[in-house]
């Protein structure tokens, strides 16, 4: 079978670029080519910008596909593109959504496909909802063969499941971890989160490609682990050999300390979220995640300490988090002097 990724060398894309041409997938990928060296041999590098419509059109003008994936679709404009682009040309067009698109504050943590669609404050998330009702109504108008895949938290080699991280990504947190300084952790951390190596994620996943019985579906993609953020914590510290100082401080306070973050915290992280994944089970017999958190992270650390090119400190975040909890433990303080 032939396959196209739009991507495919990202946290989530490139395991499934790995896997899927062992599972006999003539594999293409298209993308601009900043990452060859995580192109497996054997698999052919369209090198172009999706964005620039009319240089990918001249590209694929002689081709067609089993399956095209696009891993980097963040608004509508980038489905009708897609559209445009396939319609005709691959028999199935499987959309990377999200499970941050699901219902916040959610009526019942137990997620099923069925859980209703709705974030009144991540705008990432807004988006995926209306790239996916706009796909489906190809789908029941014009026959477009959609699959809408939803992922949750899914790591790999290049960063760790953190509650809050600057813009250079998770070291930062793991380097305060390492040395023994306070890290901030969400609420009271007792609300459950369910991580996913992208190793599992891209077993479901070529499951779900080429699979007739996925076409005009919505199908999550997460492990069945449940962890708490004091456990997802002191799981980094164990793998680093360090007990984390963590302080608790709450979601809306942080959002309103920094404003990016509300999208991230009060859109998704701090909420309780324990997936329902047997739809994807019926789909793909015989799946299941196999790679504990406390396994995973390990193999994480190890790879992140191994490529210098990930160690990218921030001055930045480190400041603010200093900052930030050095004010809320003075307010803490304050409250306790004050009515002791």
């Amino acid at each position: 079978m032939k396959a196209l990724f739009i991507g495919g060398t990202g946290t989530i894309s490139s395991a499934i670029t790995a896997l899927a041409p062992q599972h006999g997938f003539d594999l293409y990928l298209l993308n601009r080519g900043n990452r060859n060296d995580l192109v497996p041999d054997g698999v052919t590098l369209i090198q172009a910008d999706i964005n620039n419509e009319n240089e990918v059109r001249e590209k694929i003008k002689d081709m067609t596909f089993d399956v095209v994936a696009d891993f980097i679709a963040y608004d509508v404009e980038a489905a009708i593109r897609d559209v445009r682009l396939f319609q005709g040309r691959t028999k199935q067009y499987i959309f990377i959504s999200s499970a941050s698109a699901y219902q916040k504050p959610l009526s019942n943590p137990f997620i099923t496909e069925s859980t209703p669609l709705y974030n009144p404050y991540w705008e990432y998330s807004r988006n995926k909802i209306a790239i996916e009702e706009y796909l489906m109504k190809e789908y029941r108008e014009n026959g477009f063969p959609i699959t809408i895949v939803r992922p949750s938290h899914t790591y790999g080699d290049f960063s760790v499941p953190v509650a809050l991280h600057g813009r250079n990504g998770s070291f930062s947190v793991i380097n305060r971890i390492l040395n023994g300084k306070k890290v901030i952790v969400h609420g009271d951390g007792s609300s459950l989160w369910t991580v996913t190596h992208n190793s599992d994620f891209a077993k479901a996943f070529v499951g779900l490609m080429g699979n007739i019985h996925a076409i005009g579906e919505a199908v999550q993609i997460t492990s069945d682990e449940s962890l708490t953020w004091n456990q997802i914590y002191h799981i980094i510290g164990s793998a680093l050999g360090v007990k984390p100082q963590i302080v608790h401080i709450p979601s809306e306070l942080l959002a309103k300390a920094n404003p990016d973050f509300e999208g991230g915290l009060l859109g998704d992280k701090s909420h309780t979220v324990i997936f329902d994944n047997s739809k994807l089970k019926r789909l793909v017999p015989g799946f299941t995640a196999t790679v504990r958190f406390d396994q995973g992270v390990r193999k994480t650390l190890d790879y992140i300490f191994a490529h210098k090119e990930l160690q990218k400190a921030d001055p930045e975040f480190d400041m603010w988090t200093d900052q930030v909890i050095e004010i809320y433990e003075a307010m803490e303080k304050q409250i306790m002097k004050h009515f002791s």
